[in-house]
């Protein structure tokens, strides 16, 4: 456990070894950007941060880049975390308020929205995502719900007709090609998608988990979907090689989420059980990434970033896997769906061979949403970006070529029931009772609970698994950033810049509104 309290606890950039400084000119030749984004995995969950599993290619990237340990998702959950990552805008500014969506929702980014991909193509980036997309899809419809060939017809996805191409898919909103599975592993229909249309029409009804039945590819099973991501993140990797343009490739896993379904080579191997054993074929696609990045020749011009999308889920078993020392979580309060860090610090680690030097650690505090402005200066087109473009997002390159950085202004949290937390330097004020997600205590009760204060104030240097309430010892910080938090919602934006609309009223708990009316909106 003393690595990850390590890991937690602020800390002093460190560089193992030192790098050739170099400027924005050098990135003339714009370098292949990779982003990994597991899902559902906390810090505590890769070998490097204590984690009892061997995530061995994980661990090369730390080792050959640079680990930063105050990471964050915008938000405790997945769909609303992708939506961040991919616009640079917080989750919480769409018009998803709370919770995620399903497999047959609608498209949550608008077309017109720029995504990373659509920024990146307009500076010859040919992209692709492959993997869990889980940002809605425009299926189109059929005048008459099908039947399944065999069994009953149950659940979702027999409306669809999966013989024509979903609108305002990945491709439409600016990525070059795609294949990917429409959300969770867990969620119907059961079925991938190349370049937005279905590679197959499903004919049975199936599910991976609990009773969520839908529509199915009949060859489909749970247990080959991270081989069949691995392959087409290597074949994209080789075929792109072989050419001039740059790419990115966006790799959104589905695992190690429910169903935690390994495949057959790794039961058994991580000695902690099914989950475990899926942490080992997780890290097992980013190590065939890897690979073809080295049988290519190509890692030298490769930005590399490896992160997850929320928190370990309580899913996974926690207090099993607590019996056998693995700690998903480490020792942060909470986990998935959760406002406090457990929720939403996560595995974060950058490797750039030459320019971001190798066994380099940072503490500096960053969101996901802060991907798309570095990449945006990585290739030296930070001035291209448009007011309305990435409105959350503050480049970390300065730290990753090792630079003294000013440090982000603020960060805001957000968990699956929609309460907020924000974050300056140390300090950090959630603006509800309980964990805001699924630990207790849980919002139904905590809220009830007319003695538990209706807001946590938490110094994150002193107190880093946010044990102690002190609001009431500093009243006039919680009126701070209150207000700071008021600003950055009613901008529309936390970055300089003119004024943007959120989508729609932002809501919060009747007794917030109450105690700080700044926040009504």
């Amino acid at each position: 456990m003393n690595s990850l309290f390590k890991q937690i606890t602020p800390v002093a950039l460190t560089v193992a070894a030192l790098v050739v400084p170099w400027s924005i000119a050098d990135a003339a030749d714009k370098p292949n950007i990779i982003v990994i984004l597991a899902d559902d995995m906390g810090v505590g969950d890769v070998a490097h941060n204590g984690g009892k599993a061997a995530t061995p290619h994980i661990d090369r990237l730390a080792k050959e880049g640079m680990r930063f340990t105050d990471a964050h998702t915008s938000s405790s959950v997945c769909t609303p975390t992708r939506y961040a990552l991919l616009t640079g805008r917080y989750n919480w500014r769409s018009p998803l308020k709370r919770s995620v969506l399903g497999g047959t929702s609608k498209p949550l980014i608008r077309n017109g929205e720029t995504i990373l991909a659509k920024f990146l193509g307009r500076h010859d980036y040919h992209s692709s995502v492959i993997g869990k997309w889980h940002l809605g899809l425009g299926w189109q419809k059929l005048a008459k719900k099908r039947e399944a060939e065999e069994g009953p017809t149950k659940g979702l996805g027999w409306d669809i007709d999966y013989t024509k191409k979903a609108v305002n898919g990945p491709v439409d909103l600016g990525f070059s090609e795609d294949f990917l599975y429409p959300a969770s592993l867990d969620m119907a229909p059961y079925v991938y998608l190349r370049n937005d249309k279905a590679t197959a029409i499903p004919t049975v009804s199936r599910t991976f988990w609990r009773e969520r039945w839908g529509a199915a590819v009949k060859e489909m099973t749970s247990d080959q979907v991270l081989p069949d991501f691995a392959r087409e993140a290597r074949a994209f990797i080789k075929r792109q090689a072989k050419t001039e343009a740059p790419f990115f490739l966006y790799l959104p896993l589905t695992s190690p989420h429910t169903p935690i379904t390994p495949s057959k080579r790794w039961l058994g191997k991580s000695g902690l059980g099914t989950y475990g054993d899926f942490l080992m074929e997780t890290d097992w696609v980013v190590g065939e990434v890897l690979a073809e990045l080295d049988a290519q020749n190509i890692a030298d011009e490769t930005l590399v970033i490896f992160t997850t999308d929320n928190g370990c889920s309580p899913e996974a078993d926690l207090p099993d896997l607590a019996k056998k020392g693995h700690f998903p979580n480490g020792p942060l309060r909470g986990h998935k769906a959760d406002i406090y860090e457990g929720g939403h610090r996560v595995p974060f680690v950058v490797r750039w061979p030459g320019k971001v030097a190798a066994g380099s650690e940072s503490d500096r505090t960053l969101c996901q949403t802060d991907i798309f402005a570095t990449c945006a200066e990585v290739i030296g087109q930070s001035d291209d970006l448009k007011a309305s473009e990435a409105p959350d997002s503050f480049s970390f390159l300065p730290t990753l070529q090792g630079a003294e950085q000013v440090a982000r202004p603020q960060i805001v949290h957000h968990s699956i029931t929609g309460s907020f937390a924000i974050r300056k330097g140390d300090w950090k004020l959630c603006l509800c009772p309980g964990s805001g997600g699924w630990s207790g205590p849980t919002p139904a009760r905590a809220w009830k609970n007319k003695k538990l204060p209706r807001v946590q104030l938490f110094n994150l240097k002193s107190d880093p698994t946010e044990k102690t309430n002190v609001q009431d010892q500093h009243p006039e910080l919680v009126k701070e950033l209150v207000s700071e938090l008021a600003t950055v919602l009613k901008s529309g934006r936390s970055t300089a810049g003119a004024p943007q609309q959120n989508n729609g009223p932002i809501p919060f708990n009747e007794e917030i509104i109450a105690l700080y009316s700044e926040l009504k909106n």
